[in-house]
């Protein structure tokens, strides 16, 4: 296993009201020192969770909202952070009923992702949602999101779609077909 760089130096260079830029110095174990930079948590999250909620054996909840980053609207998966005291599971669960109006009877745990480990430190639990039933819950977001689906068959094209380019979302859909598809839940 490779020795990871020892940090020379820490520092905090911009705040917003969300995120924090950290700059490092770095040595390498070949001595080579490098400056980076990364996007970090304000440090007092939970974290996040994404839902791949199945409303039937082939279709995936999507749910539509605007995305600042992009500066238009984008489908992807129900998401949101955790709140204190809240467990993953649990948060996937009210996150889907805030986003998508659904509960789920049935939560379980897939994976963790990252966006872009090189340059930001947040990661997001992707949650499998099956056995849904209709139930909404108030949240934060400023208009209600407008709620479609995808089907597990049409995961390519899904990928092509002007509207999605959240590659988290895209892999958290293809990690619970293929998951599903292992269990013989699920026929290509």
């Amino acid at each position: 296993m490779r020795q990871k760089p020892t940090v020379l130096a820490r520092e905090i260079v911009a705040k917003s009201r969300l995120f924090c830029v950290e700059e490092l110095q770095l040595r390498f174990s070949n001595g080579v020192e490098r400056t980076y930079e990364r996007l970090a948590g304000k440090g007092q999250g939970y974290g996040a969770v994404m839902v791949v909620a199945m409303l039937d054996a082939e279709h995936a909840v999507l749910v539509e909202e605007y995305c600042a980053g992009v500066d238009e609207y984008q489908l992807s998966l129900p998401k949101g952070l955790v709140e204190p005291g809240e467990d993953v599971l649990a948060a996937a669960d009210r996150e889907l009923k805030e986003e998508a109006g659904y509960g789920a009877h049935e939560l379980e745990y897939i994976t963790e992702l990252s966006l872009s480990p090189g340059y930001m430190s947040q990661r997001i639990q992707v949650v499998l949602a099956r056995n849904l039933y209709p139930e909404t819950l108030p949240g934060d977001e400023p208009e209600p999101m407008r709620v479609d689906k995808i089907n597990l068959r049409e995961l390519a094209s899904l990928a092509q779609h002007a509207q999605f380019s959240e590659g988290r979302a895209l892999a958290a859909l293809y990690l619970v077909r293929d998951l599903l598809t292992q269990r013989g839940e699920f026929r290509l």
